[in-house]
């Protein structure tokens, strides 16, 4: 493989399935839903997979670090999700977290790092009105579109 060809490749991407941060009522009178569990993992797949379609990234296989995933919190872990990237081979990793204020105020952000340097390349939020497989999936789908995928989004502006 030449020097070129080499470049032109995709960078390698291990996208993490999201976690919950609840800060509702409900859920501190009722615990985790298992609606908003199946959400997340949905919502990592509909990130991994529109990721995948738009020919940008290599997007990797996650499972042989998944439990390991799960077992962490991403957010909070001191680097453990650039670390377990790493296993993977991966250039890149995304992390994300869905914050509930209550069913109907939602916020879901997306965080994608280098893993060789560990440094913060983009973040991306949006605010939810609404806790359906709707509401989380447009969200979703407006975040890859218009914030991951377009163009020269988290490249440092001059000044």
């Amino acid at each position: 493989m030449s020097a070129a060809a080499a470049r032109a490749e995709p960078p390698r991407l291990a996208v993490f399935d999201l976690e919950m941060i609840d800060t509702s009522l409900q859920g501190e009178v009722n615990g985790p839903r298992t609606d908003e569990q199946a959400r997340l993992l949905r919502t990592g797949d509909q990130v991994r997979k529109e990721l995948a379609e738009s020919g940008r990234f290599r997007v990797l296989d996650i499972s042989p670090v998944n439990v390991a995933a799960h077992g962490s919190n991403l957010q909070a872990c001191g680097g453990c999700d650039v670390k377990l990237a790493g296993e993977l081979g991966a250039d890149l990793v995304m992390t994300g977290v869905v914050q509930k204020v209550s069913n109907l105020i939602l916020n879901i952000n997306l965080y994608l790092r280098d893993v060789h340097s560990g440094q913060l390349l983009a973040a991306a939020s949006a605010d939810m009105r609404g806790n359906t497989d709707e509401s989380w999936s447009r969200a979703t789908n407006y975040l890859v579109r218009n914030r991951l995928l377009a163009p020269n989004y988290g490249v440092p502006q001059s000044r």
